[in-house]
């Protein structure tokens, strides 16, 4: 019997129910079928964050619809069952136990968040599921104690090195403070930020949190305004982000505005518009309009043919970067598909060059260590730029 949570089928299912475990033949491993192999998703498509699950599912499907319309991988199709768990904990964890008891997925790609991930992350593991590429930078997913977790991006403590590097290097600012949601997510953005400032012998004039999945920034934005900070590190998603950018500068203060990659930076700029120019995103994957780089012209083309009317962005970029992932793994584990098989291929990938966008697993479970750095520009667009004190290039 279905869920009477929110349940969101890729479009290729013509009948939901067709590869049920219960209802199915030729099943082999769990989840995997003659014709496809099924993968679930927790994530956020509702709520303050939704954006974010969105774009992220957006991009996985246009990868596995890629591999889909060259054949398949050893003749199977990679398919995506996602449940809504609107950046919940608690739904995180329902899901991700209906997924895997109920649904038998093979494997689990694409959550997003932090406290979240925080959550299901040890119910896959008890269930020895894979737990691919969830849209987080937390540390306590790349612990060597995980033999299920594959991380694809930049971890926050990497962000937070940048932004601090850039703040002290490009501008000489030490007066920096941070602003972030007090739940998980946020604590890993400050304890980033915090060991990247204790490295240089600086520490922070401010640190406050707000609720998560609220927009309640005013009292902790006026506590910060009061220690005169010269820059502010935000660590939350779009929303209350937003949120601190407009109600900083209609109270007449205006340091400079750093965030994190998770705070979706496609719905970020669209909420703000113009009065977001200035303000800084650390990026973990390239400038996703760059097509100079063959891996952003197959995301482009892929996402075309998917979905012809959204707009390429960083985190439909990184879901299809995820579904890639997915993709090697299954063809590099071969036909005879077992979650042991595609764990070790994903494991044995010492560089795995996706069009620019390389990827190594040699000796922990991230693929990538690579942060690049955006602005907002005065027209609400993001441009890519090398230091803090650089002009956005056209």
């Amino acid at each position: 019997m279905l869920s009477s949570r929110k349940r969101l089928l890729a479009p290729c299912f013509a009948v939901a129910l067709a590869w049920h475990p219960f209802l199915a033949a030729g099943a082999q491993e769990t989840g995997v079928f003659d014709e496809h192999v099924v993968f679930g998703q927790s994530a956020a498509f509702s709520g303050e964050a939704q954006e974010l699950g969105i774009n992220l599912r957006l991009g996985i499907e246009a990868a596995f619809r890629e591999a889909q319309t060259s054949g398949g991988v050893h003749g199977r199709t990679p398919e995506l069952l996602s449940l809504d768990d609107g950046y919940e904990p608690e739904a995180a964890i329902v899901n991700t136990r209906q997924l895997i008891e109920e649904d038998a997925v093979f494997a689990l790609i694409g959550a997003v968040g932090t406290p979240t991930s925080r959550s299901a992350a040890p119910v896959a593991a008890a269930a020895g599921v894979p737990y691919i590429a969830p849209f987080t930078g937390a540390e306590f997913l790349r612990d060597r104690q995980w033999t299920n977790i594959v991380n694809l991006r930049a971890s926050y403590y990497q962000e937070a090195e940048e932004m601090v590097r850039h703040l002290i290097d490009d501008l000489g600012i030490e007066r920096i403070a941070v602003f972030y949601q007090d739940d998980s997510f946020g604590l890993a953005g400050y304890e980033g930020v915090t060991l990247a400032l204790a490295r240089r012998s600086v520490e922070a004039v401010a640190l406050t949190v707000f609720p998560r999945n609220t927009r309640a920034v005013k009292t902790g934005l006026l506590e910060i305004r009061n220690a005169a900070p010269e820059a502010l590190i935000m660590v939350g998603s779009y929303q209350p982000v937003a949120e601190t950018i407009a109600w900083s500068r209609r109270i007449g203060f205006d340091p400079v505005f750093l965030t994190f990659s998770f705070v979706g930076s496609n719905a970020l700029a669209e909420v703000l518009g113009s009065a977001g120019a200035g303000a800084f995103v650390t990026q973990v994957v390239p400038f996703p309009l760059d097509d100079e780089l063959p891996v952003i012209r197959q995301y482009r083309g892929a996402l075309a043919a998917y979905a012809p009317d959204a707009a390429p962005g960083f985190v439909s970029l990184e879901g299809y970067l995820a579904g890639r992932l997915a993709v090697a793994a299954l063809e590099r584990a071969g036909p005879q598909l077992t979650r042991a098989r595609f764990l070790d291929a994903l494991k044995d990938m010492d560089q795995l060059d996706f069009g620019g966008f390389l990827l190594s697993f040699g000796d922990d479970n991230q693929g990538s260590d690579s942060v690049y750095l955006t602005v907002i520009d005065d027209t609400g667009q993001y441009r890519p730029v090398l230091r803090l004190d650089e002009t956005a290039r056209p």
